[in-house]
C-alpha cells in the first residue's frame, strides 16, 4: 500500500484517511488517478483546489465511512468498490454497524490492488454472469436460539462475506480453533477474489492446461476433498508443496490461496517501496540478506525481483515481531514449487492487466 500526502500542506496521509492530521482539511481518494487529495466545500460538494476538479463522495461515506470520491456529476452514486455490494447487513445497532465498516474497509484495500493491476472488475448490472457482487452477512438466529454462522465462500461471482470475522476475538478463536498460522479480514478478501479470478482467467482465460500442471486436476471431488481435509488434516510434507495446509485440500483453494499470496507480497513490498525500507544485515559470508525495493512492485514484470526482494523483507519482520513477543508476521516458507505457483499468479494478472490496459486505454 503506498503511502500519500496531503496535497495541501504536504503532510504524509494514509489510504483510510478522512481528515489530515496537520491543516484538518478533509480528504478524499480519487482512484483514478490513485491519490488522496484535500477538498473545500463547494456548492453541495466538494472542489480539490490541487486538482482543479470538484467531486462528490460516494453514497456509503456516512454509513461505511468511505472515503473514496466520484466526479460531482456522479453524486449519490457508489464508488467503484462499494459498487459490488449485492447485500449489506441491517444496521441498526452501533456493533454491526462497526462491523461493516470494518469489512467495507478491507473491501478498498482489496479494490485498490485490482485497480493497480487494472484487473476487470464488472459488478453484475454490467455483466449478470462475469461481474463480481458481494453479501456480507451477519450470523442468523436459529429455531433453537443459537447462532447459524454465515459461510464466507464463492459462487459464481458472488463473494459471501461473514460480518463476524470483522471481529478480533472471534476471528482468532476461529484461526486458533483451525490450526490456521494466518486468518484475517483482508486474507479472506484476497483469497475469495481469487476464486473469482480462477473462474476468470484460468477457465474462461484458456489456462486450464497449465493450471493443471501445477496445481492438479480440478475436477477431483471438491466436497470430498473438503471433508478429508477436515476429517484427516494436510499430507505429509505439504509444507513443500504448498503455501497453507488449507491450500492442500484441492486445486481449486491452492490457487485462492496462492492469489491471495501474491497479493500480499506485492502490497507489503510496496508499503516497504514507499517507506524506503532498506535491510542489509552484517556478514556475506553467512548469507547476506539485502533488501533495497527500488522499483514499483504493482508495476514489476519481473517475478523474480519480487521472489527476490521478499524473502529479506519478511525475515526482517519476523525477527522485529519475535523482539516484541509476537508471533511471526509472515509464518509462511516459499519452495520453488510454491513459487512456481506464484509465479504462474503473476503471468496471469500481468497478462490481463496489460489486455485490459490496450481495450480500454487511459484506464
Amino acid at each position: 500500500m503506498r503511502l500519500f500526502s496531503c496535497d495541501a500542506c504536504g503532510n504524509t496521509v494514509h489510504f483510510d484517511n478522512g481528515t489530515c492530521v496537520a491543516c484538518t482539511r478533509r480528504l478524499g481518494y480519487v482512484s483514478n488517478p490513485s491519490r488522496m487529495t484535500a477538498l473545500e466545500p463547494w456548492g453541495a460538494g466538494w472542489t480539490s483546489p490541487a486538482m482543479g476538479e470538484s467531486f462528490a463522495f460516494c453514497a456509503n461515506a456516512d454509513v461505511a465511512a468511505c472515503n473514496w470520491l466520484l466526479p460531482a456529476a456522479q453524486a449519490g452514486q457508489l464508488c467503484p468498490a462499494c459498487r459490488h455490494n449485492r447485500t449489506i447487513p441491517a444496521l441498526n445497532d452501533d456493533k454491526t454497524t462497526e462491523a461493516f465498516r470494518r469489512v467495507v474497509s478491507a473491501e478498498r484495500h482489496l479494490f485498490y490492488s485490482l485497480l493497480a493491476w487494472g484487473l476487470p472488475i464488472p459488478d453484475k448490472a454490467e455483466d449478470a454472469e462475469a461481474g463480481l457482487a458481494f453479501d456480507f452477512l451477519a450470523d442468523e438466529i436459529g429455531q433453537n436460539g443459537g447462532a447459524v454462522p454465515v459461510m464466507t465462500g464463492h459462487a459464481e461471482g458472488v463473494i459471501t462475506l461473514a460480518i463476524a470475522e470483522s471481529d478480533d476475538a472471534a476471528r482468532e478463536a476461529r484461526r486458533v480453533g483451525l490450526g490456521e498460522p494466518y486468518r484475517t479480514l483482508l486474507g479472506h478478501f484476497r483469497h475469495e477474489i481469487g476464486h473469482y479470478y480462477w473462474d476468470r482467467l484460468v477457465r474462461d482465460g484458456g489456462r486450464l492446461e497449465e493450471f493443471r500442471a501445477l496445481f492438479g486436476d480440478e475436477r477431483q471431488d471438491y466436497a470430498e476433498a473438503l471433508e478429508r481435509n477436515y476429517r484427516s488434516g494436510p499430507p505429509a510434507g505439504w509444507q513443500n508443496r504448498f503455501v497453507s495446509s488449507y491450500a492442500a485440500c484441492h486445486p481449486w483453494e491452492d490457487f485462492a490461496e496462492t492469489f491471495a499470496h501474491y497479493i500480499h507480497m506485492v502490497d507489503a513490498l510496496e508499503t516497504a517501496h514507499n517507506l524506503g525500507l532498506v535491510v542489509s544485515p552484517q556478514g556475506a559470508s553467512a548469507g547476506r540478506l539485502d533488501l533495497d525495493v527500488d522499483f514499483s512492485p504493482y508495476r514489476q514484470q519481473d517475478f523474480s525481483a519480487l521472489a527476490n526482494a521478499w524473502t529479506p523483507l519478511t525475515i526482517a519482520i519476523n525477527e522485529i515481531n519475535r523482539s516484541l513477543g509476537q508471533l511471526d508476521f509472515y509464518p509462511f516458507i516459499l519452495s520453488e514449487e510454491i513459487l512456481s505457483k506464484l509465479e504462474f499468479v503473476h503471468t496471469l494478472i500481468k497478462a490481463k492487466g496489460q489486455q485490459q490496459r490496450a481495450e480500454k486505454p487511459g484506464s
